[in-house]
């Protein structure tokens, strides 16, 4: 594993962000690659090797709208979020699993430790994945996801946001990070959003694309993940963001 770049990261443990004080690991990472290459009985195929033939996409996993549906229709601003999975040097990466998960339009996650006062949808479970094409493109149909409470301090919010798991083709290789959207009041006051070192913020929010909507069914949104070098897409480094 490669030191984290704190210029484009943020810090593991950020003040602002409360939570992080508590499970922001104290340690430096550990070098795994470092570490099996320095034990011969290891191969280093069982760290590396691609990782798409090993999963099966289904046919709806892409489009959250419909993988979910139990006889209607979500609530809520439909919307395609796609973009390219790129390397440091602009290249496509293509044969990445790529996995998504959101709140619903009300900002409600379907998940028992979400409790807050905003409905479930029963059209809608906010989970989907794809793989990278061999032009490193993805692409994903879904709703705008709500803003939400949360306890971080007094009359706190999340932005809307939509999380993104990559991983690539190493085990080591996994980049967790979020998607925001253009113009969000909330996001100045996010600890999470933040805690990203200034110059590498702009680089979660994504951009309105009207080539990218459905006429008369979604609005667009492009977001572009860089998963190496000076303008790597920010990671979620301590693993729990909201």
């Amino acid at each position: 594993m490669a030191s984290i770049d704190s210029s484009q990261n943020p810090p593991f443990i950020f003040a602002d962000y409360k939570s992080s004080l508590l499970r922001g690991p104290m340690q430096s990472p550990i070098d795994i690659a470092g570490l099996y290459s320095r034990n011969s009985e290891t191969k280093m195929g069982e760290l590396l090797g691609s990782l798409s033939s090993r999963f099966t996409i289904g046919e709806l996993d892409h489009d959250l709208t419909r993988n979910a549906c139990c006889g209607g229709e979500p609530l809520g601003e439909r919307m395609i979020v796609s973009g390219h999975v790129l390397n440091q040097l602009g290249n496509p990466v293509p044969g990445v699993l790529i996995e998504v998960w959101q709140a619903n339009a009300s900002g409600r996650y379907v998940h028992k430790a979400d409790q807050h006062e905003a409905p479930i949808d029963p059209n809608f479970i906010g989970v989907g994945r794809c793989i990278s094409d061999r032009d490193g493109q993805y692409r994903f149909c879904t709703i705008k996801p709500g803003a939400y409470p949360w306890k971080n301090h007094p009359n706190a919010w999340r932005p809307q946001h939509i999380h993104f798991s990559l991983l690539g083709e190493a085990i080591n290789s996994r980049l967790v990070t979020q998607m925001y959207f253009p113009g969000d009041p909330l996001l100045s006051l996010d600890p999470i959003f933040m805690a990203v070192p200034a110059a590498a913020r702009e680089r979660l929010v994504s951009t309105f694309d009207l080539s990218i909507s459905e006429v008369g069914f979604a609005l667009g949104y492009h977001f572009d993940i860089v998963i190496a070098g000076g303008l790597s897409t920010p990671s979620e480094d301590d693993g729990g963001h909201g």
